[in-house]
């Protein structure tokens, strides 16, 4: 792709700098909170990237070829929200002064979907630049659906991913496992800027942070560029383009431009303090600042010949695009397929016959859910490029790999089967990171991204796991090992608490099948609904329900079905997972003592919740209060569907090492425990 042209640097660009600093700290102090130092400083960093650098059309904010930008200090919003309004995106003097305000386009920290030009929700430190990676990982992997024989750069669809982060993003775990990642994975489309200004709320950052960040960098593999201050502690833009330029250069490694600045540059007293990160500077600090910028004491001084400067942008934008279009018709014409295969992907449409022959489990065996798991995925993969994952270095346990998908991998890599383009994603042990570029893969567009880990460790990923659900992506966690069927790995390993965790996190969807066939239904309806959501699965091996004797699973689709059919039932047993087993067995004994059973599978809460009130009244007639329900976890959120009169037999201490069968025996999961409590219902009840 041809790089844009860049105009000499103007003193109407000064102003529009001096401008953008004057409208940061407005838009604080009208409202009387935010982060206004940050957004100061860094004014003359986002405008030269925005205005000078970024490929991108603010008329068509999803242009499939433009630069991705991601303000990952996203405390810092004003800093994305001025270049936003100068660029032309749409938001206005108004929506500056409504900053933080009730339904504003400018809400505190930025929201993927709420504000154009947003290109993900950052705040939670780090969570940006895993995000960021994500998208690196995407672009490489689109590349190569799309147009894999191109040269390096000169496909149309190279792009770069730009980042701008603070010292406490980089402080935070996430972005030092997604870092070392993408510098193994060679990203050289990713550019960050380290906005390095040495201050957080706590004031210095050497009070915890001193270690050489440029050395741990280049440690990780990436190509590093110092920028110092001016001696006045302004921006130094000169030498600040030219690490820019040597940034988009450099395709074979990812790139850290580490940035010297002075926090709320230029006030006279809050520059360089704690104070003037998080709170308004107050109206003579402001006005005393505006002196100091050349600017009239006017609150959100916007000059039309600064307005009219900044959105000549709009024709620079214009010219590429229309540069890009011609380029992209004979790449259309050339490539038919891959262009349908493009239009389909930005669409998020799914092919014709994608479900078509979904495997079907026969009765009279034991399959793990897990294994079950692995084998949709390789059906579904078929079918679905955009279907692509990994796992946390624990594939062959989350049965995550494509059968000969290939390794995701740079060029150089010697290893087997690699591939800049391969399906199957390592990783490594960074279950968080893991979690935050899933994200940023489906940010990116067009992907149905997928990772896998034992069920315990989603503690370790829930920032993003939260941000999935937060930000409504179509991302898949596959969560094995689901419960003390584990078994000798013990209490460690063995999640308790973690269902009901998850399904306390707003729009998020668990699913815990019951067996092999449940897990076929269940990955369809995954596909079909394109939402945040989580598969729990088996270690061990579970029944394959004999569905010539209890009802189809095609009903897991609603979240929750009768496996057997009962006119009238005197008794609802509700189980998930390797629990339904038990309810067969235990409904089975019940029956022949003349108590009407009717057993229940609830994969998913969520979509059960979502059913018509009349196919949940059905399901759980409201007259028959003797209930029990059976989950190897915690109870809590169970005496929703049990009630008052209800038991629930659940697990309310840590598991153990020993084998599975011995731990569900000892930990009261066993027939005669659910006809006890059956009995202690009906008693109630009667």
């Amino acid at each position: 792709m041809k790089k844009p042209d860049r105009a000499p640097w103007s003193q109407l660009d000064d102003r529009a700098v001096a401008v953008a600093r004057a409208l940061a700290m407005d838009s604080v102090q009208k409202v009387g909170n935010g982060h206004p130092g940050t957004a100061m400083s860094l004014a003359p960093v986002a405008y030269t990237l925005f205005q000078r650098f970024l490929r991108h059309d603010p008329r068509d904010p999803k242009w499939v070829a433009r630069d991705r930008f991601v303000l990952s200090c996203g405390h810092s919003s004003l800093t994305l929200y001025i270049q936003l309004l100068f660029s032309g995106y749409g938001l206005s003097i108004e929506d500056l002064k409504s900053f933080r305000t009730w339904g504003s386009l400018t809400p505190g920290h930025p929201e993927y979907g709420h504000t154009a030009g947003v290109e993900t929700t950052t705040g939670p430190l780090g969570q940006g630049v895993a995000n960021a990676v994500g998208m690196a990982m995407a672009a490489r992997y689109k590349r190569g659906l799309l147009d894999p024989n191109a040269p390096i750069g000169e496909s149309i669809f190279d792009h770069n991913i730009w980042v701008i982060c603070s010292d406490g993003d980089l402080q935070e775990g996430v972005s030092a496992e997604a870092s070392s990642l993408a510098g193994t994975q060679e990203l050289g489309a990713l550019k960050v800027i380290y906005d390095d200004n040495r201050i957080s709320i706590d004031g210095d950052t050497h009070h915890t942070f001193t270690e050489d960040v440029s050395a741990r960098y280049r440690a990780y593999g990436w190509n590093v560029i110092e920028v110092a201050a001016l001696s006045n502690g302004d921006v130094d833009r000169a030498a600040l383009e030219s690490a820019m330029v040597s940034a988009v250069d450099e395709n074979k490694k990812p790139t850290l431009i580490r940035l010297k600045t002075v926090i709320a540059w230029p006030a006279p007293n809050a520059r360089n303090t704690a104070k003037s990160h998080g709170s308004a500077l107050g109206k003579d600090e402001v006005s005393a600042t505006k002196v100091g910028l050349g600017l009239p004491a006017e609150d959100f001084y916007y000059p039309s010949e600064v307005k009219t400067h900044v959105e000549s942008l709009l024709k620079r934008a214009s010219d590429l695009h229309t540069n890009w279009d011609a380029q992209f018709a004979t790449w259309c014409s050339a490539n038919p397929e891959a262009a349908l295969l493009l239009e389909r992907l930005e669409s998020g449409k799914l092919p014709a016959d994608w479900d078509k022959g979904i495997p079907s489990f026969a009765s009279g065996k034991e399959i793990a859910t897990r294994k079950a798991s692995g084998e949709l995925i390789n059906h579904l993969a078929q079918a679905l490029p955009e279907l692509v994952g990994g796992s946390a270095d624990l594939a062959e346990s989350n049965n995550t790999m494509v059968e000969g998908g290939g390794a995701f991998l740079p060029a150089t890599s010697v290893l087997k089967g690699a591939s800049p383009y391969g399906r199957n994603i390592f990783f490594g042990i960074r279950e968080h990171a893991m979690g935050a570029i899933l994200n940023g893969m489906a940010l990116h567009g067009g992907l149905r991204p997928y990772a896998g880990t034992f069920l315990v460790f989603s503690d370790y990923m829930r920032g993003a796991v939260r941000l999935s659900a937060l930000m409504n992506l179509p991302v898949t966690y596959i969560w094995t090992h689901d419960s003390i069927g584990l078994g000798e790995d013990g209490p460690t390993h063995q999640p308790v608490e973690h269902a009901a965790a998850l399904r306390a996190i707003p729009n998020f969807d668990v699913i815990r099948p019951a067996d092999a066939n449940e897990v076929a239904i269940a990955w369809r309806e995954v596909i079909r609904r394109g939402r945040p959501c989580g598969l729990l699965l088996s270690r061990q091996n579970l029944p394959v329900i004999d569905r010539s004797k209890f009802k189809s699973a095609s009903d897991v689709i609603k979240g929750a079905y009768a496996i057997n059919e009962v006119a009238n039932p005197e008794l609802l047993i509700i189980a998930t997972g390797s629990e339904l087993s038990l309810a067969i067995e235990s409904a089975a004994q019940l029956e022949s003592e003349g108590v009407k059973v009717r057993v229940i599978s609830a994969p998913c809460l969520e979509w059960f919740k979502e059913q018509p009130e009349s196919y949940r009244n059905q399901l759980l007639p409201s007259d028959v209060k003797a209930r029990v329900s059976i989950e190897a976890g915690i109870a809590q959120g169970w005496r929703e569907f049990v009630g008052d009169a209800g038991e629930i037999i659940s697990l309310e201490h840590f598991g153990a090492s020993a084998a599975h069968t011995t731990l569900f025996k000892e930990f009261g999961f066993t027939v005669e425990n659910v006809i006890a409590a059956a009995r202690r219902t009906l008693a109630k009840v009667k």
